[in-house]
């Protein structure tokens, strides 16, 4: 049986079943109130909501394991004393009630010495790792081989949304699911040294992209994206199928696939102006 993976209705989480049952969530940037004040914005710290909210999760599903799957903390390059307050409470909180292993994102840097070693806390390599036989990596790099031999791949790192735009140009932005393939060809020249006719080396795996846990971080919208648009290698690089995914909001509702979605009115590509558009850094 292959792995089972279900998003938590109206939530940016998953809950993925095999031999153990694992909860996912990524993006979760820890400490974004911090960056804010510095940019003239005051807001209070969200931490315990955000903890309280995951560890309902926990209850309502009894994972064996979460899955942090990469920015977990904001603040790059440094570590501000939000963080250094935060990180440590938040993450050994959630490992009293369950393994934590942290697949690092760009944000990551340093966080293993932001928590007790002694805490039930894993942190994985950059470039993910295969767990019960799902691959994780966070998206800012290109995936470690050996999780193209999994029949599913979750990632994050680009905060997937859809915007909507009616008649009089006001626009809103829905979070989204994105599920998709890779683009093989890509891949190959990528990684040379795999065999891909050979399927202990080439799954074609289906690949999750996951929606970010913080709302306030933003989010790009995929029905007005090129591949060049987008973040991490991967998806830059054209490595993935972008028109032929399937988009769904948090409520369950199926869009359709992304090539679709981009003809209807309310939903079409907008007219670009001043070039090419800033990339976020989250």
């Amino acid at each position: 049986m292959p792995p089972e993976i279900i998003p938590l209705l109206e939530e940016p989480a998953l809950i993925v079943t095999n031999s153990n049952i694992s909860l996912v969530v990524a993006d979760i940037h820890l400490g974004i109130e911090w960056d804010l004040y510095r940019s003239g914005i005051n807001l209070p710290s969200r931490m315990e909501e955000r903890l309280e909210r995951i560890l309902g999760y926990i209850r309502a599903n009894s994972p064996d394991r979460i899955i942090l799957l990469g920015d977990v903390k904001h603040n790059v390059p440094q570590v501000c004393w939000q963080e250094k307050d935060e990180v440590p409470r938040f993450l050994e909180t959630l490992a009293e009630h369950v393994h934590v292993d942290i697949f690092p994102g760009n944000h990551d840097g340093g966080i293993e010495l932001l928590f007790s070693r002694q805490k039930d806390i894993t942190v994985h390599s950059v470039r993910g790792a295969v767990l019960d036989g799902v691959g994780y990596f966070h998206g800012h790099t290109w995936p470690a081989p050996e999780l193209l031999a999994a029949s599913h791949i979750v990632v994050a790192h680009n905060h997937p949304t859809i915007r909507f735009t009616d008649s009089f140009g006001y626009s809103t932005v829905e979070s989204a699911w994105v599920r998709t393939k890779f683009n093989a060809d890509i891949l190959k020249a990528r990684f040379v040294d795999l065999d891909f006719d050979n399927k202990m080396h080439w799954a074609d795996p289906e690949l999750f992209v996951m929606p970010a846990f913080n709302e306030l971080c933003g989010g790009v919208p995929f029905n007005e994206s090129i591949p060049e648009d987008l973040l991490g290698p991967v998806f830059t690089s054209g490595g993935i199928k972008l028109e032929a995914s399937e988009i769904y909001l948090l409520d369950g509702t199926r869009l359709g696939l992304l090539k679709n979605i981009r003809k209807l009115q309310h939903t079409k590509v907008r007219s670009r102006t001043g070039g090419r558009r800033r990339k976020s850094s989250l």
